[in-house]
């Protein structure tokens, strides 16, 4: 996500709805577009239910860092813990964690999904832990305080949960799910001709 191109979907904080929720605070997102944290090397976690655009939101604060000049890599938690788990099995975990800790924006998308293993949790320690003063923007589906039993070991837990909640934004995104409206429609012309 370094740089949009013709082929990528490109999320802008302009194409968000903020009317579909009264709940979502669109002031406080708003707010975070004007990217202080980031120059303050501070983070951003979203959270709150599924479906309520704290992807297209993480992206849309990516861009705008792209646009500032910034380097972001956007990915899933589980395919960047799969791949630190694929550096522990050919010796390139250095040089993976590296690639990690470059980025002026890592964000994590769909963080504290399941829970974690040992490595998995070290892992993240290790990284959140480089990269201290690079921000973060992380997505969930659970509030940071529902984090702490997904790791198996309670002090690398609250290592590495006290680095990453205190210095961050934290949004609390509800409202209803955006994915029904989204669902394709059959006209009734062309479910008529289907029977």
């Amino acid at each position: 996500m370094t740089r949009p191109t013709a082929r990528s979907r490109a999320f802008s904080l302009e194409e968000f709805d903020f009317t579909a929720s009264s709940k979502l605070p669109a002031a406080q997102i708003r707010d975070l577009g004007a990217l202080r944290w980031l120059h303050a090397g501070e983070s951003v976690i979203l959270f709150g239910p599924v479906g309520v655009g704290k992807t297209h939101i993480a992206q849309a604060l990516g861009h705008l860092a792209v646009r500032q000049g910034a380097h972001v890599r956007f990915a899933k938690t589980s395919r960047i813990l799969a791949d630190l788990a694929g550096g522990h099995a050919d010796r390139t975990w250095e040089k993976r964690i590296r690639e990690l800790v470059r980025p002026d924006v890592l964000i994590l998308d769909d963080f504290a999904m399941r829970q974690l293993s040992a490595a998995q949790a070290d892992d993240l320690y290790e990284l959140v832990s480089e990269r201290q003063g690079r921000s973060l923007i992380i997505t969930s589906n659970r509030a940071p305080s529902d984090w702490y039993p997904l790791f198996p070991n309670p002090v690398v837990a609250e290592s590495l949960l006290d680095r990453l909640i205190n210095t961050s934004h934290q949004v609390i995104m509800n409202g209803p799910s955006y994915r029904p409206n989204k669902r394709p429609r059959t006209s009734t012309a062309a479910a008529a001709k289907a029977d």
